[in-house]
Formats: structure tokens, sequence, C-alpha cells
């Protein structure tokens, strides 16, 4: 259902590498070197597979986790310790947030992001969820970008109807080319500061509304 009136002006966000910058590089750096593994190896034991598996819902999370023990070969233990650790790092850009905060009303906010089911509970105790109008993520629609239906269900939680008056944000160039393709503004998150411009330019020029 759409969360909005036809004719909104949308923002679609990703969150890893946007509003929640990439923690994993120092992470595998410490844990390869604590496990004596090279940190590849560490974020392979991770993610290695996961795209049609856990991040579309296809396999439990839990299951996922006990694939990741038998692949580093470590017991319960330290596994609960990494995943402790790794949940520990993960940080918030404030002025985003803020920033993506203060459309409300001015435009209609939606977090479109591939992700484990970790990170929904994540999302709400940062507030992050009180921040938006929507939250899209992949293990729960059993879709990941660069698909054209995440973004199509995106824009119907959005309430944009015309495809033009949506803005993605994303740190991976080619979910942003995904996006323009389906007829959407597009921007590639580098920084902070170019991100808050480009949303204000975008929701200047397509003006308010539902």
């Amino acid at each position: 259902m759409a969360i909005g009136g036809p004719g909104w002006t949308a923002i679609l966000l990703d969150v890893g590498g946007v509003l929640s910058p990439d923690h994993l590089p120092a992470a595998a750096a410490d844990w390869g070197g604590r496990l004596g593994i090279p940190q590849h190896v560490f974020l392979a034991a991770l993610f290695a597979g996961n795209d049609d598996r856990v991040l579309i819902g296809r396999t439990g999370q839990e299951a996922w986790w006990r694939l990741v023990r038998r692949r580093l070969g470590i017991d319960h233990g330290l596994m609960a310790e990494i995943r402790r650790d790794l949940a520990a790092r993960q940080r918030w850009d404030a002025d985003l947030l803020a920033g993506v905060r203060a459309l409300r009303g001015r435009a209609r906010t939606v977090l479109v992001s591939n992700a484990w089911p970790e990170l929904r509970p994540a999302l709400a105790a940062a507030g992050v969820l009180d921040a938006v109008d929507g939250t899209v993520l992949s293990c729960e629609v059993g879709l990941a970008k660069p698909d054209p239906r995440i973004y199509a269900l995106a824009l119907r939680r959005a309430g944009a109807a015309d495809p033009a008056r949506a803005l993605f944000v994303d740190d991976t160039a080619g979910h942003v080319g995904a996006a323009r393709a389906l007829g959407m503004a597009g921007h590639l998150h580098t920084d902070t500061g170019g991100t808050l411009a480009r949303i204000g330019d975008f929701v200047r020029r397509a003006g308010c509304g539902g």
C-alpha cells in the first residue's frame, strides 16, 4: 500500500554505506588478524553466496550464521563475540539522518536496502525507522537491488506514481544505474554534504505535496 497520495516527491535511500557508514573493512582487518586469516577470507566467510540465500529470505539468519561459523572453524562462543562486535561497530550518520528527518511533509522517504533480518531491529533501536516513511528490506520482500521489482515496490510505498519524481541514493554505482534505467534520478553517495545538497536540490526542483 502506498504511503502517500499520487504525485509525492520521493527520496529512496540505501542504508549500508549511506545512512550507516561502512564498518566492515575495519572489522575484517581486526578479526582477520585475530583469527590469522586475510581480511578477504573473513569477509568471504560472512558473505559468499548470501545474495541468493539469507539476503532475500531463502535461508534463515541463524542458519546462515551457523554456516559462517563452520567456514571460520570457530566455536559458538567466538561466533557470538564476532556477532556482538559487528553489531556494536554499526554507526549512523547523524547529519544525514537529521536531513532525512527534516524532509517530513516535503517528500516521502523510503529506505531500500539489501539486508539481513537483523537490520530492522538495529534501525528501530537507533530511531531510524521514526525518521522515514517506509522501509523495503531485501530479506523481507524476497528481492534485492538491482532487481527492478524492488525499486518498483519502493516507489509504491513512497506513493510516487511517476518515477521521475523519485531520487534514489546509493553507494553502489550499479544500483544507482538500475534506478536511472527505470526513470528515476540517481545520486551516487560519496559524502554526506554532497548527498544532502543533491537531495535538497531535487526536492526544490520537483516541488512538494501529494
